[in-house]
């Protein structure tokens, strides 16, 4: 599957919908926090590849998971 091409704002919507919840903004980069689970999301208006995989990676969430939380409204 292909990533899709996201801003941070969008990440940070979509992460808000499965429970993360915004602890910290600091300049342009939002800390956000689930149980014992914390991401960084940079607030940039195009996400790079590599960044995107590692917020995945850091959220333990698929690609899959992500292209369907940014669809839903």
């Amino acid at each position: 599957m292909k990533l899709p091409v996201v801003s941070g704002g969008d990440v940070v919507k979509a992460l808000s919908k499965i429970g993360f919840n915004v602890v910290k903004i600091k300049g342009s980069h939002v800390k956000l926090k689930k149980g014992n689970i914390i991401v960084i999301v940079p607030l940039h208006r195009e996400l790079s590849k590599s960044t995107l995989l590692s917020i995945l990676r850091q959220a333990g969430i698929t690609k899959q998971q992500l292209t369907e939380l940014l669809r839903d409204p």
